[in-house]
């Protein structure tokens, strides 16, 4: 007798444990839609995803990684559009091209001249006095001496480069305003004159 019970309660002992696995294997085939028996698939994501991290795609096609970018945004200068930085960069193309000619201390020019008051920093360095006598030219070095004699009344007023321009086509020379009134043009504004080169001091 006491065998026969112990056979029934293996057998039932069994039979939950089948019932378990069959269940189990059961779910795992309608939820992942794996067969029973097989191991899930281990997913991975796509290969364009993870090289998009550090990779771009240009719209010519070409990939450019994030590092190249931030070394080109740290290495980009940045230019000045001010008044004063555009005015030394003339300077310094007309100062190359200056070198190439000799002055000796003779010569004259012809031509239109102008004058300026606004306050503002000059290209040989400081800053602008109007009530000074000095002058700006495209070519001439910084401190040239110059005659300029106001052609329609014949003053003149001896000033020293120290600025560059004017920028205008057919203007030589730009004043200050105290040469400017020495020559008698303040109220013109711009008049022809002949710049008799002194030479440097």
């Amino acid at each position: 007798m006491r065998t026969f019970v112990l056979a029934a309660l293996a057998a039932v002992t069994f039979g939950l444990f089948g019932a378990t696995a069959a269940s189990a294997g059961k779910w795992q085939e309608s939820i992942l839609g794996v067969p029973s028996g097989a191991s899930a698939p281990v997913t991975r994501a796509p290969r364009s995803a993870r090289r998009s991290r550090t990779v771009r795609r240009t719209g010519a096609g070409r990939r450019v990684s994030s590092r190249s970018r931030s070394r080109r945004v740290r290495n980009r200068r940045v230019r000045g559009n001010s008044r004063y930085e555009r005015r030394v960069r003339q300077s310094r193309r007309t100062s190359r091209r200056s070198r190439r000619v000799s002055y000796r201390g003779r010569g004259s020019l012809s031509g239109l001249a102008s004058y300026y008051w606004q306050p503002q920093r000059v290209a040989a360095g400081g800053w602008f006095n109007p009530n000074a006598l000095t002058a700006a030219h495209k070519s001439l070095p910084f401190g040239t001496r110059v005659r300029v004699v106001n052609l329609r009344n014949g003053r003149s007023v001896v000033v020293r480069i120290n600025d560059r321009g004017p920028y205008i086509r057919g203007r030589i020379i730009d004043l200050s305003r105290r040469a400017a009134q020495v020559v008698g043009m303040t109220g013109a504004g711009v008049v022809p004159v002949r710049v008799q080169i002194l030479g440097r001091g």
